[in-house]
């Protein structure tokens, strides 16, 4: 049977895919900010899975505000680099796991989650960003990723209890899926910022440290943070963090947390980052 073996936690931040696509990774401002990963890197490469659910929101590459989905799973064969404005990213092509995504929309469809099923999706740095973080500059990406897109953009976003309770929904469809399949998922984006506004650069250390502690140890305190409290605390864009309650929600109650990293700024961004193993 398929099997959740770890989650996974990355901030998103554009500015770090231009950094590795540009080379500039060893640059003095950017250095702080790869060190952190080195450790996560080689450990990807020891654990291997087999497929990564990758819950990200999409920065209206492949939505716009004609149609924004709450919950959107990619089902297809494979998703393409987005171009976001400058060109698609120089990464491989994502190549999706129908089989095991129709399983997911199925089981969470009728534990009354409603999913919106995408067939053809382009990817953006919020999908793409995590995957370099982790696996450098590879020909073809070494696991297969199911998107998993959460509207953090246009208000109202699900509350932070919602994405937690998708999180389980997955665990259930994963843990009844008949492939042998080792399968991580990750949750992207925060930590606190601000892009826009009288507010914007604002980065609320003392709330991401709270964040990471909990989320290891008591992720239901999380859940009950409103909206105005994440956007309040972390910024407009902080708000992303609830995507991690996914990420979070799919692992065991008690977990192993084996990495943490925490760096400011990057790009007007805190970094964070976190890696938990089911015992």
């Amino acid at each position: 049977m398929a099997r959740i073996t770890a989650g996974l936690a990355t901030s998103h931040v554009p500015a770090i895919g231009a950094a590795i696509d540009l080379g500039k990774d060893g640059d003095t401002y950017w250095r702080p900010v790869f060190k952190g990963f080195e450790f996560s890197k080689d450990w990807i490469a020891e654990h291997k899975p087999d497929v990564v659910i990758l819950v990200f929101n999409d920065h209206a590459s492949a939505f716009s505000l004609d149609i924004i989905p709450t919950f959107a799973i990619g089902c297809a064969d494979e998703f393409q680099p987005a171009d976001e404005g400058w060109g698609p990213r120089p990464v491989p092509i994502v190549k999706g796991h129908p089989e095991l995504a129709w399983h997911i929309v199925e089981s969470a469809i009728l534990d009354e989650f409603d999913l919106t099923i995408v067939n053809k999706m382009d990817v953006d740095h919020g999908l793409t960003v995590p995957l370099s973080l982790m696996y450098d500059k590879p020909d073809a990406w070494p696991c297969k990723v199911i998107p998993l897109a959460v509207n953090v953009l246009q208000f109202p976003p699900p509350t932070a209890n919602r994405c937690y309770q998708l999180g389980k929904a997955i665990r259930k469809a994963v843990d009844s899926f008949d492939q042998d399949l080792k399968v991580m998922v990750w949750g992207t984006g925060g930590m606190s910022h601000q892009l826009q506004g009288p507010r914007a650069g604002l980065i609320n250390s003392a709330f991401d440290a709270q964040f990471l502690d909990k989320i290891s140890a008591d992720p239901e305190a999380l859940t009950r943070i409103s909206h105005a409290e994440y956007v309040r605390e972390a910024g407009s864009e902080g708000i992303e963090m609830i995507m991690w309650l996914v990420m979070r929600g799919a692992l065991d109650k008690d977990v192993r947390e084996v990495h943490r990293f925490y760096h400011v700024p990057a790009s007007n961004t805190a970094v964070g980052h976190l890696i938990l193993e089911n015992p």
